[in-house]
């Protein structure tokens, strides 16, 4: 059992959902209230990872984050190394492929909060900020959790992107999809078979964890 992959897709997984929760909910919100002209076509870039192969998109983001690219020369300026192979780059290359998985969930979670109830909230002289806290998220919670769960799950299992971007040095950028691709490759089945059964444990248990709350909570607010 590779600890250090596991270990490493933990912390990777763990660091995109913290930066993709505010995300999640300022763009969803934003996405479920607004009317506004391209609409559709913000709407399908945030999908687009979806649905680009992950070797398309990690080719993308290689050239993107590249030392000849205007990011990774900024990144390579200020830092005093590249951005690609290391696991920053990983962490921002886990962002933008994860971003379906943030938004939409969270974008459906808004959209079930009445219009009604808003409009009710702002006539109580709520301002913005509070009429979120203490009336849209708590309704909207559900999708906003599912959101981070597939996030965390999603983050676990990539494999193409984090090969492309990352490649795989251990302790940097190797996680436990990589370390299982190796192990399969050396013909350890043995070592395969026990990392993709506590993957899959991981997974199983953080989904019925969602599962469980989202049931307490609707519980709660009913």
């Amino acid at each position: 059992m590779d600890w250090t992959a596991l270990w490493l897709s933990m912390r990777l997984a763990g660091w995109t959902v913290v930066i993709l929760l505010p995300v999640s909910i300022l763009l969803g919100r934003f996405l479920a209230y607004r009317q506004f002209r391209g609409k559709g076509v913000a709407e399908a870039l945030v999908m687009l990872p979806l649905v680009l192969p992950p070797t398309v998109l990690g080719f993308y983001l290689l050239v993107a984050f590249g030392r000849n690219s205007p990011v990774g020369d900024l990144w390579q300026n200020l830092f005093g190394h590249q951005l690609v192979f290391t696991f920053q780059g990983l962490l921002l290359a886990s962002v933008i492929f994860n971003l379906p998985f943030a938004i939409q969930p969270a974008q459906r979670g808004f959209e079930a909060v009445s219009k009604e109830l808003r409009d009710a909230a702002s006539c109580c002289g709520m301002s913005p900020a509070r009429k979120l806290w203490r009336v849209e998220l708590p309704l909207a919670w559900p999708g906003v959790l599912t959101a981070m769960v597939l996030t965390f799950a999603h983050t676990l299992g990539e494999f193409g992107i984090v090969l492309m971007v990352g490649g795989s040095i251990p302790g940097e950028t190797k996680t436990i999809a990589i370390a299982i691709y190796d192990r399969v490759q050396g013909f350890d089945d043995q070592g395969a078979a026990t990392m993709s059964a506590v993957l899959v444990a991981i997974s199983l248990s953080t989904i019925a964890l969602t599962f469980w709350l989202s049931a307490r909570m609707g519980r709660r607010l009913s």
